[in-house]
């Protein structure tokens, strides 16, 4: 018995790749968006600088810092361990 929507010349899906691509996407997103906050650090930090330093500037900057670097440090560590996974697979030929 084959399976119904299978074909003969259609490749087998692999679980472990389509679980790693989508974890590629998350950390893709995730150094996407903690450098805009770091970004958005320091564009506030210069407003600041040129309309005149208050709270709500040092809130938005720390906070786009922290937020930045929650981000950023696991999706960079993430993306590498992606990285790495496919090339041990290209060279074990898999």
């Amino acid at each position: 018995m084959s399976d119904a929507g299978a074909s003969p010349d259609t490749p087998a899906v692999d679980p472990v790749r389509v679980r790693r691509a989508q974890w590629a996407r998350a950390a893709s997103l995730g150094q996407k968006v903690g450098y805009l906050l770091f970004l958005l650090a320091v564009v506030a930090f210069f407003a600041g600088l040129v309309v005149g330093w208050s709270d709500g500037f040092s809130t938005a900057i720390v906070g786009c810092l922290v937020g930045g670097s929650i981000l950023l440090a696991p999706a960079i560590v993430l993306g590498y361990a992606v990285k790495a996974a496919e090339r041990e697979d290209r060279e074990a030929g898999r």
